[in-house]
């Protein structure tokens, strides 16, 4: 029964249910996993009584017929989920020792459907990252190698402690957010499924918030049927949240046929990026050979406005973060300077953000104050606002031509060592972003699944983009392609 962290929510569930395991060691496998894998750093707290107390109450309703998908299963929780008595500090020296006295939307539908939580999970500060380094816990360590080098890799990020921990068997799943790729980048970067759900499907409400207009809580999980079983936990309006879509939840497990034949599969050619890497072009095209042999129809289609997605990005979600971020200052909670005999609030405030935020977050809010000010107004935010628009309108003129779903590639590249990217210029980290960022300007679906391993046998992931609220049909086709691909995870237990 050791190894029973490596299940897939879909097998621990049918096995909790016919009583061949109890959630109780279902926890305690994964409590043992996590307790052993310190090397990895996926972890900022850890839970292990209070996930046993939750598996014990989840096992008594297994007994007693009451049983939702995700009653005991064992998840890691990203850090930017407040919850309850347990500190949520969003990888940040600014809200440390931060224990909030209220439960997220997410996790309260979590635990409601009986589901435990193993711990809190690290992550770039506020979510600002590509590569999970500007964490106050200290980066992520990828649990993937490149062949015959024992050099640390990124587990990408923000949601880098989520990816590792599922990729790393730590939890059965995890939560992430996204905000520009920060679920299906790291999820690609560690072989394992990655949703971002159409903005508003999820609640935001108790999620520690970056860019408002962008944000999106979803599944990280080990197959695409779990992620269709958690993001129906998850899912549905919330009154709390204004940016909530009062609609019906389907089940999109019971959409997961493989029966792709007849859709129509956009290949976006401004997504062909001059000095793309041959394995990335390569595993594009055999992705597309793939949905073509399913049955599915594919087609070439424009989306003329995708090279200034990345720019227009960067202008709106540092704007969003400055907003945001303004109510750290040292007044209310969180950290707070010490100030000089003679020193009055102002100081307070500078020194506060000073001591508290981190590199890269300052960065973001200096730039998102400098678009919102006076004189730069227009010439930067409100033009990226209306490029933003335009973005949003290619996708719909695309699906208006009866096109279902488009493939793309998830990441440019396989992940990188840590550290290898310190020097650079911070526009080339950001190059990360730039086959996903479109997919949250547009407020779109979006899925990344494990499809290859490149040369050096890292992980490289494909992204599938739905319709609006039509998260049924993209799983559907993810599901077809990952049966096509049959990846099977190489992660070698280094730590």
């Amino acid at each position: 029964m050791s190894e029973l962290n490596t299940l897939t929510i879909a097998d621990a569930r049918d096995k909790l249910r016919a009583k061949e395991i109890s959630s109780v060691e279902l926890t305690e496998a994964c409590n043992a996993a996590v307790a052993a894998s310190d090397a990895l750093n996926a972890y900022s707290v850890k839970t292990p009584e209070a996930a046993l107390d939750q598996a014990a109450a989840a096992d008594a309703r297994i007994a007693a017929g009451d049983a939702p998908d995700m009653c005991g299963i064992p998840l890691g929780i990203k850090d930017l989920f407040c919850t309850k008595g347990v500190e949520s500090q969003a990888a940040s020296n600014i809200l440390s020792g931060f224990k909030p006295e209220y439960e997220s939307t997410v996790t309260a539908k979590l635990w409601d459907a009986g589901a435990v939580m193993l711990g809190k999970l690290n992550m770039d500060e506020f979510a600002m990252g590509s590569s999970n380094e500007t964490s106050a816990y200290g980066p992520v360590v990828s649990p993937w190698r490149r062949d015959g080098s024992d050099t640390a890799l990124t587990p990408g990020g923000s949601s880098g402690g989520s990816a590792a921990a599922v990729s790393g068997d730590l939890c059965l799943a995890a939560t992430g957010t996204d905000t520009g790729g920060s679920i299906r980048q790291p999820a690609a970067f560690t072989g394992i499924v990655g949703v971002k759900p159409t903005y508003g499907r999820v609640s935001r409400w108790g999620t520690i918030a970056f860019a408002s207009s962008l944000d999106q809580a979803g599944p990280m999980t080990k197959t695409v049927r779990d992620s269709a079983i958690f993001l129906s936990a998850i899912s549905g309006h919330d009154a709390k949240d204004s940016t909530s879509a009062d609609l019906a939840v389907p089940d999109f497990e019971a959409a997961l046929t493989g029966d792709i034949r007849g859709k129509k599969i956009g290949i976006p050619k401004e997504y062909r990026l001059d000095g793309m890497p041959d394995e990335i072009e390569k595993l594009w095209a055999q992705g597309t050979d793939m949905l073509r042999d399913a049955g599915a129809e594919i087609v070439d289609v424009s989306l003329p406005h995708t090279k200034y997605a990345l720019p227009a990005y960067y202008v709106l979600a540092p704007a969003e973060a400055s907003s945001n971020l303004a109510r750290y200052d040292g007044v209310k909670y969180g950290h707070r300077a010490k100030l000089e005999a003679g020193e009055g609030i102002h100081e307070m405030y500078a020194r506060t953000r000073a001591e508290g935020f981190g590199p890269e977050v300052q960065r973001r809010v200096m730039i998102g104050a400098y678009v919102l000010s006076a004189g730069f107004y227009d010439a930067y935010y409100r033009k990226a606002q209306r490029v933003r628009t335009l973005i949003k309108k290619d996708f719909e003129d695309v699906y208006a031509t009866g096109v279902d779903a488009i493939l793309t590639p998830a990441t440019p590249s396989a992940a990188f060592g840590l550290g290898e990217m310190k020097d650079v210029d911070p526009v080339k980290m950001y190059l990360n972003d730039v086959f996903t960022v479109t997919v949250n300007l547009a407020g779109l679906p979006g899925v990344s699944v494990p499809a290859g391993l490149d040369a050096q046998g890292l992980p490289l992931g494909l992204q599938l983009i739905g319709k609006p609220w039509e998260e049924a049909d993209m799983l559907n086709t993810a599901y077809a392609l990952e049966q096509s691909v049959g990846f099977v995870s190489k992660a070698a237990k280094w730590w």
